[in-house]
């Protein structure tokens, strides 16, 4: 399998990048690659079309994946102040489930599983 490249959310540091650099090599943030303030569609497209999975604390991403199913691949970190050493804790051990997430054909084709929530578990349309 080839690597996982995230785009991380503007809602997420920057500074996480480097500590993800060897779970996650070439991974980039949005405001690198899109500038300052880009609308969600536009990060949506733009994780489309370069084959990203898009690693947000924003709900919006979710509530797309069931508009649009995928790609691309959403890993939403739920839950209220993560520190940039629990984003990074929570990407790098959960690395494993993150691989058979993407690997698993039958979800990136439904709308609304195409999302991967923390602790890192495959969120279904009708439930958690």
């Amino acid at each position: 399998m080839s690597p996982v490249v995230l785009l991380l959310d503007e809602n997420l540091s920057e500074a996480v990048l480097d500590s993800l650099s060897v779970a996650f090599p070439g991974s980039v943030h949005v405001r690198e690659a899109l500038g300052i303030g880009t609308e969600d569609r536009a990060v949506w497209d733009h994780a489309k079309a370069s084959g990203l999975v898009l690693v947000t604390r924003d709900q919006d991403f979710q509530r797309m994946s069931l508009l649009y199913g995928a790609p691309p691949r959403v890993i939403w970190l739920s839950g209220h102040n993560l520190s940039n050493a629990r984003v990074v804790d929570t990407l790098r051990s959960g690395r494993e489930r993150i691989m058979t997430f993407l690997a698993d054909r039958e979800l990136s084709t439904k709308a609304g599983q195409n999302v991967l929530t923390s602790p890192l578990s495959p969120r279904r349309p009708d439930g958690p």
